[in-house]
């Protein structure tokens, strides 16, 4: 993709997996601490979605 949307289409896949490993550690930790165990598991769903996104965008 080229144009002005261009630098945020290549930095996309980047922030995902920065985000999913922020969102991966966030459940383990709630989990661990006992804190609310349905928003860790939630958490790490939802990191499991952001790397399925990077893998579907990578091919």
């Amino acid at each position: 993709m080229t144009g002005p949307l261009g630098g945020i289409a290549a930095a996309a896949p980047s922030l995902a997996m920065l985000a999913c490993f922020a969102c991966l550690i966030g459940g383990v930790r709630l989990i661990r601490g006992r804190r609310d165990r349905r928003k860790g598991v939630l958490m790490i769903v939802l990191a499991a979605v952001l790397l399925g996104n990077v893998v579907i965008w990578s091919i």
